[in-house]
Order: C-alpha cells, then structure tokens, then sequence
C-alpha cells in the first residue's frame, strides 16, 4: 500500500463513480493510479483477481512498460483515483525511493498470484 501524503502537492485526481470502469483490457498503458478512496475490482478476463482498497496500486506495469492494459479495473464504490504519469513517477522515486520499492513490490506480488492461477494442477 502506498501512503497518500506522497502526493499531497497538486495531485490529479480521477473520481469513478461506483460501478464505472478506471481503464480497461486492451486500452493503453502509460499512467498508473494510486487509489485514493474506495474500494476496487482487478479483473482479468472476465474474472476478479483482487479487490483495492485505499492506497492500492493499478496500471504499473502501464507505466514502466506501456503497452495495452493487461487487467481492467471497476469500481466497487465510489472511487478517487490519483494519476500518476511518467514525469511524476521520476519525481516520486527521486524525492522518495522508497515508493519505487513499493511500485516493485506490488508487481511481484501480482506476477506470483498470477503463476499461481495459471500454474498446471499437477506441479501445485
């Protein structure tokens, strides 16, 4: 979970009504989004894979390797989403390297439940 005070300084916030879409499937990457407030779905092909909640992280592998989202992501209620692009992601590492281990952590996290879910039933 990332804190929200890293963003205190004139954030651009996404509001997400609750049962709209942040980003979906197949739509291009290149910005992430910190949630802010409420709570979210990560789907992947038609199925949840996680549930965010405040401080929750989505779209980083959009950021550090832009090609077409890979999940999309629904809100559950009302949402606000903080945007961060390519330029505030440099300025967020420099000014606190820790996020950047916590942007890293979040996608290790997701690349291990992923092997899980796909690993074959016989090597589990």
């Amino acid at each position: 979970m990332i804190s929200f005070h890293l963003f205190s300084h004139n954030p651009e916030i996404i509001d997400v009504p609750a049962g709209q879409t942040l980003f979906r499937e197949g739509d291009a990457g290149g910005t992430m989004f910190v949630l802010a407030s409420g709570t979210a779905e990560v789907i992947v092909q038609n199925r949840v894979v996680e549930e965010l909640t405040e401080g929750g992280v989505v779209g980083e592998m959009g950021l550090v390797s832009p090609a077409p989202r890979s999940a999309t992501v629904v809100a559950k209620g009302d949402c606000k989403f903080v945007t961060i692009d390519e330029k505030r992601f440099h300025f967020l590492v420099q000014q606190t390297p820790y996020f950047a281990t916590q942007v890293m952590r979040v996608m290790a996290e997701r690349l291990r439940a992923t092997d899980k879910l796909i690993m074959p039933l016989e090597e589990v």
